[in-house]
């Protein structure tokens, strides 16, 4: 597992919800928007975020967890405590 530093985590959860979702539109998402709500993400959309998150990082993430995905920067700042950097 690489440790991911705020930058790249941001870019790969950018980059996983716009494989799920091609025409997402970050302008409108500020960093402590729920951003299932702003880009229309259902919950299967929400799951198959998750396991590419998972898979792309190689971190573990349960169900428990999901609470702490549900910002841009909530997430960002799961991925990489999870990755092993511990900082935001």
């Amino acid at each position: 597992m690489k440790p991911l530093n705020s930058t790249e985590a941001l870019t790969l959860v950018k980059e996983c919800i716009t494989e799920i979702v091609p025409d997402a539109d970050f302008t409108g998402v500020r960093p402590d928007d729920k951003f299932r709500d702003v880009l229309e993400l259902d919950s299967l959309d929400f799951l198959t975020l998750v396991e590419r998150l998972a898979a792309r990082t190689g971190a573990r993430i349960d169900e428990d967890d999901y609470p702490e995905l549900a910002t841009l920067a909530d997430t960002v700042h799961f991925l990489v405590a999870r990755t092993g950097q511990g900082v935001r």
